[in-house]
């Protein structure tokens, strides 16, 4: 199991909760936010704004949520400035991780991932020390829906697509961060509905772990993710589907 596409995977084998979902919502209707700031409140001229409303809509995010987060961006309802930014970070292991994360504070957002790392066994890193490892790509989610691998090449690959890979009943397409938008609107031009797209750190090689390293790496990602102010955690890690904890 490779970290650059499975830790999404591991996660599903976790039960939903309540919680859980509204933890999410919020970290969607925060990526609408910033996209809409950033860009503007119109998603066909704001590609990074269409493709967060998107994912949005895909995990069942309400209509007026999706509407009022917009608003927040736009500065048409009182909203919290949020801003981006990047951490990097050691894991048990020696696994390598890249925290994405958007705050609008980011002393309190670097104590709570610092102190999740002490627990969890790992530790925060300066600026540049794990970046290196890992590529900035553009990752597109498509379910195979009974699809083999051959049935889309031709599509994905006149896409403008650089790769794609095969991961249980999805796909995995990689494209270059400025074609991610492009790429994805292309494959859904071709009848393949992505169910998600976002960009991601791709790290260049994987770093096996296995018992309790396993274990408390697993552990580790999920406490991170949990942070309200945690978008997304990447991590050059692989490892056995037996090395998962229910």
């Amino acid at each position: 199991m490779a970290g650059h596409s499975k830790w999404k995977q591991i996660k599903h084998y976790k039960a939903a909760t309540d919680k859980k979902r509204g933890a999410l919502f919020t970290k969607l209707l925060r990526e609408i936010t910033v996209s809409a700031k950033a860009g503007g409140g119109d998603p066909d001229g704001n590609a990074r704004l269409r493709t967060a409303i998107e994912n949005a809509k895909a995990q069942s995010c309400p209509k007026e949520n999706i509407e009022r987060a917009i608003k927040k961006g736009t500065g048409e309802l009182e909203g919290v400035d949020y801003s981006e930014v990047l951490y990097e970070a050691y894991g048990p292991g020696g696994v390598a991780l890249m925290i994405q994360a958007l705050t609008d504070n980011p002393t309190r957002t670097v104590a709570e991932i610092r102190a999740k790392l002490s627990r969890g066994g790992g530790n925060l890193g300066a600026s540049n020390s794990v970046s290196f490892m890992f590529d900035r790509k553009g990752q597109i989610y498509v379910p195979t829906n009974g699809k083999s691998e051959d049935d889309v090449m031709e599509v994905v690959l006149e896409s403008g697509a650089e790769d794609f890979t095969r991961e249980d009943e999805q796909f995995t397409i990689t494209t270059a961060p400025a074609d991610l938008h492009a790429v994805k609107q292309a494959l859904e031009n071709a009848g393949l509905i992505a169910t998600e797209a976002a960009l991601a750190w791709i790290p260049k090689n994987l770093v096996k772990v296995e018992g309790e390293n396993a274990s408390a790496l697993l552990k580790l990602l999920e406490a991170i993710e949990d942070l309200d102010d945690v978008q997304k955690v990447d991590a050059n890690f692989d490892m056995e589907l037996s090395e998962i904890a229910e």
